[in-house]
């Protein structure tokens, strides 16, 4: 696949920005820099960051064995989405195949950037229909969103329906893993070098609990990376951002540890959930949270809120009539909420 077919004209041919630690990038040495026109009073934070997030992408690297090269870290995993829009959806041209339900921010990027969006449902077993994706896609489909595992419905899709839109579909997919950490399921960074159109989306705000630094990440080919490389704003992700990054990323014990305790509430949620008279379902779950069929899903939920919890109304989401969210929390915030699903009527 030639990637530089899928990429748009003017972004293929533009001359990116180039910042003063683009220039000169040993912003560790013992020199005066008197060239970005920074504030010369040292209070930690008067200098601009690593435009290219070294220490975190070298720290990635060898935590999922993948050159820093293809690998490009944004504000939120909002802002890299945002990027792989504009390199490759020519605005009011262009479109893209999302999976509802699924995340919403598919959506109002692809309206922020005049794409127009092609939904098609998951089956009613918030699987892929892949045939009818593979119907929906025309010559101007740049770009297809799965997000796995789920949100809001939980599950991870079938590594063969993933495969086969990997090489039958001639654009991007764009696999969002943001719970990944929390499934059984191997990663597709796994065979990230085996797709040359495969763009894997993860992010420090769920398992690594980072949500307040905003850093998410994208790993892709060296080709797709460089691109969108050119279009982030220079100075993307702020020193405070990096730094406290690198301090989590450096303490995988302590991550895998609240993980680990996660995986196991959700056990306990998940079966103690099933016992209460008025959850019709519950749903399997290979991320942080669990989708619920209840009877009447606004009532409960204002009950609840009445009890002091707040959980997601999901209702109104395709194929989610009268279900609602609930992340794991820790074990007290759990079982205060199974006291409260107890007594409610």
């Amino acid at each position: 696949m030639n990637i530089s077919k899928l990429v748009r004209k003017n972004v293929l041919s533009l001359q990116p920005y180039s910042s003063a630690r683009d220039e000169y990038k040993d912003a560790t040495s013992n020199m005066i820099f008197l060239d970005a026109n920074e504030n010369p009073f040292e209070n930690g934070s008067n200098r601009y960051p690593d435009p290219q997030q070294t220490d975190v992408k070298i720290r990635l690297s060898e935590l999922n064995n993948i050159p820093i090269e293809n690998i490009l870290l944004g504000n939120g995993s909002d802002e890299v989405l945002d990027l792989i829009f504009r390199v490759f959806c020519e605005p009011n041209e262009d479109n893209i195949i999302t999976l509802p339900p699924t995340y919403g921010m598919y959506s109002v990027l692809a309206n922020i950037n005049a794409v127009e969006n092609r939904k098609v449902l998951l089956n009613d077993n918030f699987q892929l229909n892949v045939d009818e994706i593979l119907e929906q896609v025309d010559a101007n489909s740049k770009l297809i969103f799965l997000c796995t595992p789920n949100n809001p419905t939980g599950n991870s899709f079938t590594q063969e329906s993933i495969e086969i839109l990997l090489t039958k579909f001639n654009g991007i997919v764009v696999i969002d893993e943001a719970y990944i950490d929390f499934s059984e399921n191997e990663s597709w960074l796994k065979v990230l070098h085996k797709y040359p159109n495969l763009i894997v989306i993860q992010t420090l705000s769920k398992a690594f609990g980072m949500a307040g630094i905003r850093l998410g990440i994208s790993y892709a080919s060296k080709e797709i990376i460089s691109v969108l490389n050119k279009i982030k704003p220079p100075y993307n992700v702020n020193n405070l951002t990096q730094a406290k990054a690198l301090v989590r990323l450096n303490k995988m014990e302590e991550v895998n540890n609240e993980i680990n305790q996660l995986k196991s509430e959700r056990k306990r949620l998940y079966q103690q959930i099933e016992k209460i008279s008025f959850v019709e379902k519950v749903y399997p779950s290979d991320a942080n949270f669990i989708l619920i069929k209840v009877d009447d899903a606004t009532k409960r939920y204002n009950q609840l809120i009445d009890l002091g919890l707040v959980i997601r109304n999901r209702t109104n989401q395709p194929l989610c009539d009268n279900c609602l969210r609930i992340s794991v929390g820790i074990l007290e915030e759990n079982s205060r909420l199974i006291r409260a699903l107890k007594i409610i009527k």
